[in-house]
């Protein structure tokens, strides 16, 4: 059985309370021996943290999502760098610049970027990214961030040359549903040009469904099959992307 990890899967949202349990079965018995578990708001990390207490495959990460930024308040720096001291994530996430939608307050955005940048740096975390129509904004925040120890690009959509100033500062790239649509094609050849030491596999559950499950809700159950995907796309066979990816990510979060 090949070794997988999904390094980013909302496995506390409310989607997943009628069956958790049935999920993470089944996904032991896909082979999977992590799934990474990023948080979104204040609010959130509680239930976030006992739900991967009471499931050692779950590992917890912790962040304020710059698309909640209503939901965020004042003290809620503050209060990440109590519960990170507190509870120690594996990472800081999901975190990140999201400038897609209308109406969004830039200079906020990036000040709650900046200031959890700095905690993963003081902590010594890596950092869970969400970046939508914002790399060159968030690669610059990075490039004045000395010291912080990489991390994941979470649906890493942006340019090959954007990837490599990423990679320059430590970061993977996640890879999930959306590569297995027909139309995906810039996403395809950009995830076959990548090294396979740059990717990691995720399913963002209970979100972006493969093609074929539109309306469905997503789960890490998925995860085999958009290895299968990969695999037909590159050189490599199943088997090998399966147990790179994995150890790219036990690496940068240093899992046992």
């Amino acid at each position: 059985m090949m070794p997988l990890i999904d390094s980013h899967c909302h496995l506390d949202f409310n989607a997943f309370d009628n069956d958790r349990e049935q999920v993470l079965n089944h996904c032991r018995e896909l082979g999977l021996t992590h799934i990474i578990v990023p948080g979104v708001t204040r609010g959130s990390w509680p239930a976030l943290l006992e739900t991967c207490s009471q499931h050692p495959m779950l590992l917890p990460a912790l962040g304020l999502h710059p698309m909640f930024m209503q939901a965020h308040q004042d003290g809620d720096i503050a209060a990440l760098q109590q519960t990170l001291e507190n509870h120690r994530p594996v990472a800081i996430g999901e975190i990140g610049l999201d400038f897609f939608l209308q109406g969004h307050d830039k200079a906020a955005q990036t000040a709650l970027f900046e200031a959890q940048i700095q905690l993963a740096i003081q902590c010594d975390l890596p950092v869970i990214l969400h970046v939508r129509k914002a790399h060159d904004e968030v690669l610059k925040v990075l490039r004045q961030a000395s010291g912080l120890r990489g991390g994941i690009v979470h649906a890493f959509n942006g340019s090959m040359q954007q990837a490599e100033f990423y990679m320059q500062q430590g970061f993977l790239f996640g890879v999930g549903g959306a590569l297995t649509y027909p139309r995906a094609q810039k996403l395809q050849r950009l995830f076959t040009e990548l090294p396979l030491s740059s990717i990691v596999l995720e399913t963002d559950a209970p979100d972006m469904p493969l093609a074929g499950h539109q309306g469905e809700r997503n789960s890490p159950e998925m995860i085999p099959q958009v290895l299968e995907k990969l695999a037909e796309l590159r050189d490599e066979s199943a088997a090998e992307i399966a147990e790179t990816t994995s150890n790219n990510c036990r690496t940068l979060f240093k899992l046992q």
